[in-house]
């Protein structure tokens, strides 16, 4: 069943790096796993290995295949971008791999991606423009993943992502100093960053965005993957 998709996002990994980045990228590893917290994100370490090489990760996350595909695609070459900072030796995030500087907000607009502003991580707010649409299109990549893994954080709308801890996808207030551990939980809206407290667990959105808002979440941050 999603045998066909990972071949889809592999085949769209080859058009990517042929067209945005001369196939210079190095092979990746595309998978297509749960990451409630993120649209997807990239190993910073080789974690594949095979008896030749070793070899990144790229995941695009279960819960959030119902995106629109030029968004699942955006995604995708937003890591490709990430990927080519790594290759040659370009520093485009810091704190801990969350922020996004403008290197990053550089190299991802040149290739035809519309990168805006998070308070939190920096230059992140991912979306897929005109070109990168036509580029698509051109190359048969728009057909729509019709698979998703049902989950607490589904796609409800909305044309950005927000990338940070919480991945190419909903972002809280990460990359700050931990804090005590308390029985309520923080939520936040990932486009506008309004917040609300619980105690206890909840299904909640901001009305004023319209998408689902996340809960904070109190671990560090792994430092084998950015978003």
């Amino acid at each position: 069943m999603l045998s066909e998709h990972n071949e889809f996002l592999e085949r769209a990994y080859r058009i990517l790096n042929k067209v945005y980045f001369e196939d210079k990228l190095p092979e990746a590893v595309i998978t297509i796993q749960s990451s409630q917290r993120a649209y997807g994100h990239i190993t910073v370490g080789k974690v594949w290995q095979d008896n030749w090489d070793s070899y990144h990760e790229i995941n695009i996350s279960a819960e959030y295949l119902n995106r629109p595909v030029e968004n699942i695609i955006a995604t995708l070459l937003h890591e490709c971008c990430h990927l080519y900072a790594m290759e040659n030796n370009i520093k485009d995030t810091s704190n801990n791999y969350r922020y996004h500087n403008k290197r990053f907000k550089e190299i991802a607009e040149k290739r035809d991606l519309k990168i805006s502003y998070h308070e939190s991580t920096g230059w992140s707010v991912t979306e897929p423009t005109e070109k990168l649409i036509e580029t698509i299109k051109k190359y048969n990549l728009d057909s729509q993943i019709d698979y998703v893994r049902k989950g607490a954080f589904e796609w409800t709308g909305g044309d950005a992502e927000s990338d940070g801890d919480n991945g190419n996808g909903l972002t809280g207030t990460k990359g700050k100093k931990p804090k005590k551990k308390s029985s309520t939980r923080k939520y936040i809206c990932p486009k506008c960053g309004n917040s609300v407290r619980a105690t206890k667990d909840v299904n909640i959105a901001c009305l004023d965005c319209m998408v689902q808002m996340v809960k904070e979440e109190q671990e560090s941050k792994n430092p084998l993957q950015m978003p």
